[in-house]
């Protein structure tokens, strides 16, 4: 790695260390739009199905110690009607199955329950955070076209620092007692909550995650590292969808995110769907870059989706992007017509 690379590393940890544990703390993920349970417990059940989501994010690419998320997402409805009662719940042949006669006859769900659980893992070099959470959201219908929801999700999440990791060169040496302090950190209990509203051609939501204040505290008898505190991340989003022709539905969307003292942040997305088979997308995050998505339904069972960030700061210059991929898994969706979501889309 070039000596500009290893400056650059050296400064991001450093940073981290002594400034972002009063920040940003929780993982960014492109294909949000595609999986925003993982932001906001409110969606859990949203569907007539189960709904699991693995996902691996890389980000800057070629950067060592480069920040990496994986997660596990798994969401489902308990005591859900089903309200799929007339045709439109099976594809007809030669019909778009999401076209204007699947659409039209759109009802809000019956009252009823849902169920998730989440695992998140994110590394950027010597520093961890995992987090488990169970989540749980009530649905109703508040119209004759509209839904809202509220979620819960519970948990616990550790930060931990691998001290064995730590090396910021020969001109900042780290005393010798720090590599033999193993892993540090603790393990302390996490709630997030959400509220989300959607109909047949809209969705908004507000969550806000990591809401139980707690120290994090890199120390044992050998060594204090550092100390800072978890901070509350605040998410407010919405989109809309529309038909641009008989076979193609549009979804532009947006979302805001305010973790203090950063300023806020925002994110404007659009998707295209080719009737219920592939998709394609771009998003452009403020002050940071763009991305570009695609992705693939397979049946009524599988579907999978790759997402390129392209970053228009200086880490451009030493970095190859950012890459996300995600694979989703349905079970128990008996409905031809529903080989995507139909309320999340």
């Amino acid at each position: 790695m070039s000596k500009f690379k290893s400056i650059l590393v050296s400064a991001l940890v450093t940073a981290f260390l002594h400034n972002a544990l009063m920040a940003q703390q929780k993982p960014h993920y492109t294909q949000y739009v595609l999986n925003n349970y993982i932001l906001n417990p409110a969606l859990s059940g949203i569907e007539n199905y189960t709904d699991i989501k693995i996902s691996h994010r890389h980000q800057w690419a070629g950067l060592t110690d480069a920040p990496v998320t994986t997660y596990l997402s798994i969401q489902g409805p308990l005591g859900k009607k089903d309200y799929k009662t007339n045709p439109s719940s099976f594809a007809m042949p030669g019909e778009n199955p999401r076209g204007r006669n699947y659409w039209k006859d759109y009802e809000p769900s019956k009252p009823h329950h849902g169920v998730g659980m989440q695992l998140i893992d994110d590394r950027t070099g010597p520093l961890g955070n995992f987090s488990i959470y169970g989540t749980y959201a009530y649905h109703i219908g508040i119209n004759a076209t509209t839904n809202l929801s509220a979620g819960i999700g519970i948990g616990m999440s550790k930060f931990s620092v691998n001290a064995s990791k730590l090396n910021f060169g020969p001109t900042n040496p780290i005393d010798p007692a720090v590599y033999g302090s193993g892993v540090l950190g603790k393990s302390r209990l996490d709630m997030n909550i959400g509220l989300w509203l959607y109909s047949s051609d809209f969705f908004a939501g507000l969550s806000a995650m990591q809401l139980i204040p707690s120290k994090i505290d890199f120390s044992n008898n050998i060594v204090k590292l550092t100390e800072g505190k978890k901070v509350p991340h605040l998410f407010a989003s919405a989109g809309y969808r529309f038909l641009l022709n008989e076979d193609i539905n549009v979804l532009p969307s947006v979302m805001i995110k305010y973790v203090q003292p950063l300023p806020l942040q925002a994110e404007v997305n659009v998707k295209f769907q080719y009737q219920d088979l592939v998709w394609a997308g771009a998003s452009y995050r403020y002050k940071y870059g763009f991305a570009a998505m695609l992705g693939v339904n397979v049946l009524n069972s599988f579907n999978m989706s790759y997402s390129y960030d392209y970053s228009t700061t200086r880490l451009n210059t030493i970095s190859s992007g950012t890459h996300e991929i995600m694979l989703g898994f349905i079970i128990g969706n008996k409905y031809s017509a529903d080989t995507c979501p139909r309320n999340v889309w």
